[in-house]
């Protein structure tokens, strides 16, 4: 006998949205250990809602509170090949926000009907067609759940994809991120290339008077790279100053549309965790919102074998996927970004 009928292992973005679209009649548990404590969990991540995270907010006719927006906004990169000290300025419609309070935010909006707890999800079985989640609370105490189907909306390092997956590998990086005092006079947000130190990217932000700097490494090394590139940045002309926070977490960055992993056996995967998330820019808030709102559709439509129906309805995402690989050469490639940067394509020019 099962306590619920849907598990959801993750609070963000993905887990979330997923929460507040799934039909009343269904016993619902939501699993994640965020809360408003500075020492909570929080996810690595510049703070960017691109144009299609905002369509796919849009699409629910949801709104943003004002709080969670964040000075300034910003309507252009400074995307930089700092091998070559190359740089050239994209314009760009991103929102900048606070992560935190975002995903505070989207959790607020999961309905009371759906039961909280506040912890991690420690192990996880299939028995007698139940899976068994033994979790741990915040607080330290230990807690056993049953339920018929289990959602892993629990990002890159996803314990239900490496359950359901155990052989499964989706390249991964670490990603790495500072926060300092500004001290730049105009405050920017970049984008930085630099194949000495990575062959993934990193980036800055101004945000209320703080300066944030992150980049995606490979795991070996992270450390070592990151120092190394915030030097090399330095002399470029970035300020940092001393650090007030370094936080790391890992990010995938997929290699094929076959990486991706929706799931199987009455478990599903969502956003990152099934490895929905842009090869190009890292970019994964709309992935999370999009495949939620597709499982929530097929689950609330009762669909006989909603495994394959899901592995079916997230095939443009797939597709999506495709798209940004077969753009990341003119990103990622040294001599094919140059050339980008040098034709000035697409770029503007600063008074």
């Amino acid at each position: 006998m099962s306590d619920y009928d849907i598990a959801v292992i993750g609070g963000g973005p993905a887990g979330a949205t997923l929460a507040r679209l799934l039909d009343g009649r269904f016993r619902v548990l939501l699993i994640d250990g965020k809360t408003e404590s500075e020492n909570s969990f929080r996810k690595v991540c510049g703070g960017l809602l691109s144009p299609d995270a905002q369509k796919a907010f849009a699409e629910f006719d949801l709104t943003l509170p004002k709080d969670i927006l964040v000075d300034p906004q910003i309507f252009s990169v400074r995307t930089i090949d700092l091998q070559k000290r190359i740089e050239r300025r994209y314009q760009r419609f991103y929102m900048n926000l606070d992560r935190q309070k975002f995903d505070l935010w989207l959790e607020s909006l999961v309905p009371d009907s759906v039961k909280r707890y506040t912890g991690k999800c420690r192990s996880i079985s299939h028995e007698n067609g139940v899976y068994i989640l033994k979790c741990r609370a915040n607080d330290g105490s230990e807690q056993s759940f049953a339920a018929d189907i289990i959602v892993g909306a629990d990002g890159a390092n996803s314990m239900v994809r490496r359950f359901l997956y155990p052989k499964k590998k989706i390249r991964s990086y670490t990603a790495i991120q500072q926060w300092f005092a500004e001290e730049h006079s105009n405050p920017f947000y970049s984008c930085i290339f630099d194949p000495v130190t990575s062959d993934c990217c990193s980036w800055s932000i101004s945000k209320d008077n703080l300066f944030i700097f992150g980049g995606a490494f490979a795991p070996k090394g992270c450390r070592e790279s990151f120092e190394r590139q915030k030097a090399r940045l330095a002399e470029y002309g970035f300020k940092f100053g001393t650090p007030l926070k370094t936080e790391a977490c890992v990010v995938l960055r997929p290699e094929s549309p076959f990486d991706v992993c929706s799931g199987k056996d009455g478990a599903f995967l969502i956003g990152e965790a099934a490895g929905l998330i842009s090869p190009s820019s890292l970019e994964g808030i709309s992935f999370a919102v999009n495949s939620a709102r597709i499982l929530a559709d097929i689950l609330n439509r009762g669909a006989k074998k909603p495994c394959r129906a899901y592995s079916v309805r997230i095939l443009p995402m797939r597709v999506k996927i495709f798209a940004k690989l077969l753009k990341c050469p003119f990103m990622y490639c040294p001599f094919l970004r140059r050339m980008v940067m040098k034709s000035g394509i697409n770029s503007i020019k600063i008074s």
